[in-house]
């Protein structure tokens, strides 16, 4: 599913100073994989995610996404890899405060020219639990229910690739736990699913766990499903 060989994202400041945010990353991720990504914060986890989401592309190196060289392809090429591939989970939600719960799950199949299916978004509620909640806006919602949303959207297009960027981190304990379930549950539907938090209970969820540190990859273990690494 994921091929990353010889990844480097170097930024510039303001001032021309260059800025290593990754260095020489490669790793492999296959379908159904379980994969979180832990490190601190400006260990480079936030830059390695983009490239992995095609929002940004590698210095140098290579990145293969479903035996597809991605690293080069143009902005809009990416735009419809993403649209077609990939679904985001934020932790912020990112949802439309005054939209429905509905208008918001059947945004992804706009974003790629497609005419919306709302029956599909219905059952997409229904499928994490919101069915009666679909008529809501946005900010009717709890921060769970909201995440909730935000999961069905990422799931509209039927993206083969799922990636969560601290998808609990503005959650409590209980609802963070309820989305956790709910990620567990696509997995084991045969979902690839690459979750970056910093939280030691979350990654107790995944069958892997990739470290980054300084920019690289400081270990590659599997985990032992709610056990530590």
């Amino acid at each position: 599913m994921i091929e990353a060989s010889h990844l480097s994202r170097t930024y510039r400041r303001g001032d021309g100073t260059p800025v290593t945010a990754l260095q020489d990353i490669s790793f492999t991720i296959g379908a159904g994989e379980f994969v979180v990504i832990r490190g601190a914060s400006g260990s480079g986890k936030s830059s390695l995610l983009n490239i992995l989401g095609c929002l940004d592309t590698p210095t140098s190196g290579q990145y293969r996404l479903a035996g597809e060289d991605v690293s080069a392809l143009a902005d809009d090429a990416r735009s419809h890899m993403r649209s077609k591939r990939i679904g985001f989970v934020f932790q912020g939600f990112n949802l439309l405060p005054r939209a429905t719960a509905l208008e918001n799950v059947e945004l992804p199949a706009l974003y790629a020219d497609a005419s919306p299916d709302r029956a599909r978004a219905r059952q997409l509620l229904e499928r994490v639990g919101l069915g009666a909640r679909a008529g809501h806006f946005a900010t009717e919602l709890s921060g769970g229910e909201q995440q909730r949303v935000a999961i069905a959207r990422a799931l509209m297009n039927e993206p083969a690739l799922l990636l969560a960027d601290e998808p609990t981190g503005n959650l409590d304990s209980a609802a963070g736990e309820s989305v956790m379930q709910l990620l567990t549950s696509l997995h084991e539907g045969g979902r690839t699913i690459v979750l970056v938090t910093h939280d030691e209970h979350v990654a107790s969820f995944a069958d892997r766990e990739i470290v980054i540190r300084d920019g690289g990859v400081a270990s590659d273990t599997v985990r032992q499903r709610g056990r530590p690494a």
